[in-house]
């Protein structure tokens, strides 16, 4: 056993210079594809709600185009109170405009917004039924979402929930403490009932062409409550989705390292299905360094009496990974130097002969089969901070353990609510050493654009999947070659 040096925080691509912080990079070195001659410097929101809720999202863009500054108590420069006492967690917002960080501007108006009648909104509050009042909802809302998908000029659709409505459509399980890889397959929900967000969103994946934003009218309140983020912190993750989801964008990258052959992220996951009747389905997403590529749902899978956990026969590991790679290099003109695999279970051997056979037949000879797992080890620092984020224990040469949440240098501080739980990662096969891999599942931690706080616990291969999953479920029956491919559609 052995406890290697920290892993600094890496660092990312942004306009004009490298920054380990999404917030700060974007305010002072402008978004990544500024480097582009063509991208888009408007972004087109197009709008869905009541005339209450869609003033009240004018107001907040209107907001967003300024300053604004960090959360009451702290404070920067120009908001003339006491000093922040970290002012690299609580950082001000400067603006979604063309002269700052994201050098764009977002294009609202009366033309791209659809008015929901209050006397509709009125006539589902009275439905009994949750299945019908859910199904009714999504109809409400998909209908106006389709009307400006095929006859306005928008980018993304916002769709604006009444905080009445919210409460008697909307029940997202929240985990008792921090979120684990579990979560998925134990979550407290009634899979016979509706759920609004999921369902809106797979009907839209595969009717619409624009991806779609959720959001209460509470959060667009300036203030918005105890349970409510501080303004500037909600308007960086609320615009750099709109960004992002405008499909053509990339708010920041990875470093690619020039010496090395360039590498695609693959994540395989499994979920359930809604009733829980049928067995698990494979899940594949596959990622390049600019968090572009593509989400692929697999074959049904069985699990085995002695081992619960799904798993893949060689032929289903070689079908799902042979059309991921498929989509991949038909997307990005080109095909990986090297291929590194995250998996939430153990590899069986016919899975690695599976994905090595499509990787051979795609001419890629580097692979990774790399197994992230949560993990029951703890490490105890000295004083109340637990570990840094980046502490890499070494258990054997197969067997790591990795710190992706914890204290954080460059916060001042642990961000986190209870004591954090470390991942393990299990190399089956590797082509890189330990701490190449490690360093980079630390890397695409930072790769969520629906939270530029970087801290994150999974990597974006493996984080991005309980979403994926949990939208997957409504899309049972469908034609595979009409669910959308792109992550920005269930983010």
């Amino acid at each position: 056993m052995k406890l290697h040096e920290l892993i600094p925080e890496p660092q990312l691509e942004f306009g004009t210079n490298r920054y380990i912080c999404p917030r700060a990079g974007i305010a002072h070195y402008g978004v990544y594809d500024t480097r582009q001659k063509i991208r888009k410097d408007k972004v087109f929101v197009g709008a869905v709600g009541t005339s209450e809720g869609l003033a009240q999202l004018n107001s907040w863009l209107e907001r967003c185009r300024g300053f604004i500054p960090p959360a009451l108590g702290v404070s920067s420069s120009r908001s003339g109170k006491e000093p922040n006492a970290k002012p690299n967690l609580r950082f001000p917002f400067y603006g979604f405009n063309t002269d700052n960080g994201f050098r764009a501007q977002l294009v609202f108006g009366e033309e791209i917004t659809r008015p929901l009648n209050n006397k509709d909104i009125r006539e589902l509050l009275q439905i009994e039924d949750w299945n019908e009042r859910v199904n009714e909802a999504v109809d409400l809302y998909f209908n106006e979402a389709k009307y400006l998908n095929d006859h306005r000029n928008v980018d993304v659709i916002v769709c604006v929930i009444p905080d009445d409505l919210y409460d008697k459509i909307a029940k997202e399980p929240k985990s008792p403490g921090e979120e684990t890889l579990a979560d998925q397959d134990n979550e407290k929900e009634n899979y016979y009932e509706q759920n609004f967000r999921r369902a809106l969103k797979a009907r839209c994946i595969v009717a619409l062409e624009k991806p779609l934003q959720l959001v209460r009218e509470k959060s667009l309140k300036a203030g918005g409550g105890a349970d409510q983020q501080d303004d500037a912190t909600k308007a960086w993750n609320f615009c750099t989705a709109l960004y992002y989801k405008a499909r053509t964008t990339i708010p920041w990258k990875l470093i690619s390292n020039v010496n090395r052959p360039a590498p695609c992220h693959v994540g395989i996951c499994f979920f359930r299905s809604r009733d829980r009747k049928s067995q698990r389905t494979s899940l594949a997403q596959i990622f390049d360094e600019l968090g572009q590529g593509v989400i692929l749902r697999g074959a049904e899978v069985d699990t085995s009496k002695d081992d619960p956990r799904p798993y893949l026969n060689e032929q289903q590991a070689n079908d799902l990974l042979e059309r991921a790679l498929a989509k991949y290099e038909f997307a990005v003109k080109t095909r990986p130097g090297r291929l590194v695999l995250h998996k939430t279970s153990n590899y069986r051997a016919d899975e690695v002969s599976g994905f090595a056979a499509a990787a051979a037949a795609h001419n890629i000879d580097i692979i990774d089969f790399v197994t992230v797992l949560d993990s029951s080890f703890r490490l105890f620092r000295k004083g109340i901070y637990p570990p840094y984020r980046g502490t890499h224990l070494e258990i054997d040469s197969e067997r790591h353990v990795l710190y992706t949440r914890g204290s954080v240098k460059y916060y001042q501080t642990y961000t986190g609510r209870y004591p954090p739980q470390p991942i393990e990662i299990r190399l089956t096969d590797s082509s890189e050493s330990p701490h190449v891999i490690c360093e980079e599942i630390l890397g695409l931690s930072k790769m969520n654009w629906n939270n530029t706080q970087f801290d994150g616990k999974y990597p974006i291969t493996i984080g991005c999947a309980r979403k994926v999953g949990q939208i997957m479920k409504y899309l049972e029956g469908e034609d595979d070659e009409k669910i959308k491919t792109s992550y920005c559609y269930y983010m």
